[in-house]
């Protein structure tokens, strides 16, 4: 089992920044993806972005490409996202995820929420 704890969430102007964090713990050495994944009041939970832990390759979602970054330090067990030029519409409990496939996590953290005002 792998345990995922998220954090740096919080309210910010549009236009604003922010990077939220995800430690993981447990059986870390079976994950070989991480992701990042949203979900907004009324709204599906939707992918954001990945990363391969190994290899470091990143996938974004459209609505966020350009503006969020994935990244990881493999020595922390962290995962990381630095969200930029923030808006509205990113308002939502963002979630981090583990597993095996790029489309397949089975480990998921409680969420952390991200509020941005207009």
């Amino acid at each position: 089992q792998v345990q995922l704890v998220e954090s740096g969430g919080g309210l910010v102007q549009a236009g604003g920044s922010l990077r939220l964090s995800c430690a993981a713990s447990g059986r870390t050495y079976n994950i070989n993806y991480m992701g990042w994944f949203r979900q907004a009041p009324g709204k599906e939970r939707e992918f954001i972005a990945a990363i391969n832990k190994i290899v470091g390759s990143t996938y974004y979602a459209d609505s966020v490409k350009g503006r969020f970054t994935i990244s990881r330090d493999n020595a922390k067990n962290t995962l990381y996202l630095q969200m930029a030029n923030l808006k509205p519409e990113d308002t939502a409990v963002y979630y981090c995820a583990s597993g095996w496939s790029r489309n397949a996590y089975d480990s998921w953290g409680q969420g952390t929420q991200v509020t941005v005002s207009s």
